[in-house]
Formats: structure tokens, C-alpha cells, sequence
């Protein structure tokens, strides 16, 4: 609910001195107190601070609608959505206006007759800054009603005129007037479709059904797509490509670290995931990203990260489950389980048919060996190797319990620091120590200093 003080009709908003700014200028005026002030402009977005964003700030404070070229998963969308954080609070606008308009700039005949009207008595309501976004998936059953708007039978058969321009029915573009919008996926518009946006980007008004409404509409308009299909001639008309003044590429995580703060920030995990299988999960990522295998054209998205971390923590939840453990806390043995489950989130080349859980296995295994050889390096980790020097095997996987895996092993020279090494702090408890231990195994094993063996009921056995 907007504040009680707030002014109720045009008089009361002229006497408090409320001037009107467009949403350019508002989103200018308001990043530029934000630069000023050094605070955050666009909370949650990250990776992006050195390479989009001021490219972003360059096209809001230059007033320039834009497009968002990118990959699936680059953070289109929500970067988009957090533009709205930008504008006012709150702004007034006309009592029961379609378009929100704004009680100084009546724009519809309806509008304009009620302000001569009832002058400086005009009613105003205030809108949150939330409500003056609006978003539409483009699909290729889009019309231009949907978007512009068309000619609404009901009020024609209710007696007015058919040439009334009381009788429009608003699409989405005019009812986001005073805000932001944006189409995402712009090359799957229909060519005409496409059309229809002309007008609305560079002269602001519509055209429905042979009406021509002068209507300068007061938006922000964002698009986003994927590069192949808006560079591809045929995909979007290049008149309404010359309409953006801004054309922004974006971009995954260029650096570990940011890729695990981002999987760290988004996904929902439902049991504990030390740092280092995060790692293990950014690394994954990168390193399927960057697979000859894999069509580098879709892209993998951010998402794949984000359901791979919370894939491996509802695997450690479920064995906590089962076996009745006081703590869930995800071991590598848990990443196992990424590989088939998120094959469906990766398009592989042609070629490449049959072999698609091969590759993320071997993919996987590259990117537990980079993060022990990053984390452990230098170690001595002799007291490990000598463990199974004799003949014994450690049997762990994902349905022995940390108290199982913890027993078999005892005291291991060199495990404290192995334990510091990798956060998991000077009192883990028995989770956090198994999930040290087990990474410690695999990664002797893919380094080749353990031989390991995989049973048929899925247990795992490491040994000399």
C-alpha cells in the first residue's frame, strides 16, 4: 500500500511540487545517485561488474532501449528484471487509467476529456515501481493484438463507433506505458510482428486496424536473444534491429571464482556442500562448456550448475535418510549422480550420439582432478597412500555413512591439514572429515596413486 501522505488529486500533487519525468530520465537521474553514492546498482547480478553492466549504465544514462545478446543461462532475464529497482518508488497516475498515465501527460480521448473535466479535482492513485514491469516470451502465435493491442467487439457492440478510439483493446506494450518491457527471445517473432514494434520504439504510437493513435507512449523497451539466431539474416528485420540504440553482449562466469559465488547464491541446497564440491561443480561446468562435444551454440546454462549443486545435496539428504545420520553433508561420491541426471540440459554434436553419459562421466573426472591438484597441492598425503599399502581396501560410496567411512580408516597422519586445506575448519564434524577423506581418495585414484574398483551393487573400493 502506497504512504498515507501521499497526494490524492492533480491540485494536491502540483501544491507538493511533484515534477514529471520520463522513465529514461528517472532511471538516469536514480543510477546516477547510485554511482554518486557508491551503492550496489544491480544487486545479485554476478560476473558482471567489469565487461555488461557498464555497458548497461552507458545505455541507461545515454536513454537507449536495448537488446541483450546471449547464450542460454547468461542472466538475460534476471539482469532485465533488475532494472526495475531503478525507477521511483512510487508515481502517480490517473485513477482507472488503462495505460497508467501520468495526471500531467493525459494521452487516451477518455483520459483528456475526465482531466478537462473534473480539473484540478482529477483523482490519482500511486503504482509501485514492482507493478510497472511487463514481459512477453516471444513465440512465434504472437500477435499484434497481444503486443499493441486490437479493436474490442464488446465495446463496438455496446454502441459506440468502430472508428472510437475508445474501442481499442490495449495489448501489453501501451498497458506497460510508464514502465519497462521486454521480449525475451526477440528473433521468434513473426516478421510482421516484428513490424509492429516499429512504430513504438522510434515514434511512440500505434497503429491497430487501420486507427492511427498518436500515443507517446513513455517506456524503456529491452529485448534478449541468442546471438546465432539474431545475427542470422531472415531471423529479425534489420529496421528493428537500427531501432536499439544499445546491442550488449553477455557473457558466462569469466573466472572460478565467480561461477561458485554464483552457484552458491542460487541454488537451494538441502543439505550441506563444502566448498570444495563446489568447486568441483564450477569446474564441471566450465569444463563441458568448453567440450568439443558439445554444441557450443545453445550453450550451458548457469542452471546446470545450480541443478548439479542441489542435485549432490539432495544425494547426501537422501543417504542421511537412509541411514539414519544425525547430519547430511555431500561427499564426491554424490557428484556421480549429475551425469545422467542433467543430460537432458546438455545438446551434444551429431556425432557424438550414444556417448553422452561417457562424456560428462570423463568431463566429471577431469574436474575433480583440477580442484585436488588446486586445492591439495604440496601436501603430503603419504599417510593415505600407507592406509592401503598392505592390502586393505576402504569401502565408501553413497549409501555408507560418514561414522562407516570414518571407522575404517582411524587416525591418518597429515588429515588435520588436509582438513584445513579445504575449510572444512579444526573441529569438522564427522560429515564434514568423510567428505575430506573421500575427495582425498578419489583424488589419489584419478592421479593414480590408489586403484579403485566400482561394484556391481554400487558400492566403491579403494586400494593399493
Amino acid at each position: 500500500m502506497p504512504p498515507t501522505d501521499l497526494p490524492r488529486t492533480l491540485g494536491e500533487l502540483r501544491a507538493s511540487g511533484h515534477e514529471f519525468r520520463t522513465v529514461k530520465e528517472e532511471l538516469r537521474d536514480n543510477l546516477l545517485d547510485r554511482l554518486r553514492r557508491g551503492a550496489p546498482r544491480f544487486p545479485g547480478i554476478v560476473g558482471y561488474d567489469d565487461t555488461v553492466l557498464p555497458e548497461v549504465e552507458r545505455a541507461l544514462l545515454a536513454g537507449h532501449d536495448m537488446v541483450l545478446l546471449g547464450e542460454r543461462g547468461q542472466g538475460k532475464t534476471r539482469l532485465i528484471r533488475g532494472l526495475v529497482d531503478l525507477l521511483d518508488e512510487w508515481t502517480p497516475y490517473i485513477t482507472g487509467s488503462e495505460l497508467r498515465e501520468h495526471p500531467y501527460q493525459p494521452l487516451t480521448p477518455a483520459t483528456r476529456r475526465l482531466a478537462t473535466e473534473t480539473g484540478d479535482l482529477l483523482p490519482i492513485s500511486w503504482l509501485h515501481r514492482s507493478e510497472r514491469y511487463g514481459e512477453k516470451l516471444a513465440t512465434p502465435d504472437t500477435s499484434v493484438g497481444d503486443l499493441i493491442g486490437d479493436v474490442d467487439p464488446i465495446k463496438v457492440a455496446e454502441g459506440r463507433a468502430l472508428g472510437d478510439p475508445d474501442t481499442i483493446h490495449f495489448g501489453l506494450v501501451p498497458r506497460t506505458n510508464r514502465g519497462i518491457f521486454a521480449v525475451n527471445e526477440l528473433p521468434d517473432l513473426a516478421e510482421r510482428i516484428q513490424v509492429s514494434l516499429l512504430n513504438v520504439l522510434e515514434e511512440r504510437d500505434i497503429q491497430v486496424r487501420g486507427y492511427q493513435l498518436r500515443l507517446p507512449l513513455d517506456l524503456l523497451l529491452v529485448a534478449s536473444a541468442n546471438p546465432e539466431d539474431y545475427t542470422n539474416r531472415g531471423r529479425i528485420i534489420t529496421p528493428l534491429k537500427d531501432r536499439f540504440g544499445a546491442e550488449i553482449r553477455t557473457h558466462y562466469p569469466l573466472e572460478i571464482e565467480l561461477e561458485t559465488a554464483l552457484i552458491r547464491q542460487e541454488a537451494a541446497l538441502s543439505a550441506a556442500v563444502p566448498d570444495h564440491l563446489i568447486d568441483v561443480i564450477a569446474r564441471y561446468t566450465r569444463a563441458v562448456r568448453e567440450s568439443p562435444a558439445v554444441d557450443s551454440r545453445s550453450g550451458i546454462s548457469a542452471r546446470f550448475a545450480i541443478a548439479a549443486a542441489e542435485t549432490v545435496a539432495a544425494s547426501a539428504l537422501r543417504r542421511s535418510g537412509l541411514k539414519n545420520e544425525r547430519e547430511a553433508v555431500a561427499r564426491i561420491c554424490d557428484t556421480v549422480s549429475v551425469t545422467s541426471t542433467l543430460r537432458g540440459k546438455v545438446e551434444f554434436e551429431s556425432g557424438e550420439e550414444g556417448r553422452e553419459t561417457e562424456i560428462l562421466g570423463h568431463l566429471l573426472r577431469l574436474a575433480t582432478a583440477e580442484t585436488f591438484r588446486a586445492r591439495l597441492a604440496g601436501l603430503d598425503l603419504s599417510g593415505f597412500t600407507d592406509l592401503v599399502a598392505e592390502g586393505a581396501i576402504i569401502e565408501t560410496g553413497d549409501l555408507v555413512s560418514a561414522d562407516e567411512l570414518l571407522a575404517q580408516i582411524g587416525t591418518v597422519p597429515g588429515l588435520a591439514k588436509v582438513l584445513d586445506r579445504l575449510g572444512l575448519g579444526d573441529a569438522p564434524s564427522p560429515g564434514q572429515a568423510a567428505a575430506g577423506v573421500e575427495f582425498v581418495l578419489e583424488g589419489l585414484h584419478l592421479t593414480r596413486r590408489l586403484a579403485k574398483e566400482l561394484t556391481d551393487d554400487g558400492r566403491t573400493l579403494y586400494g593399493s
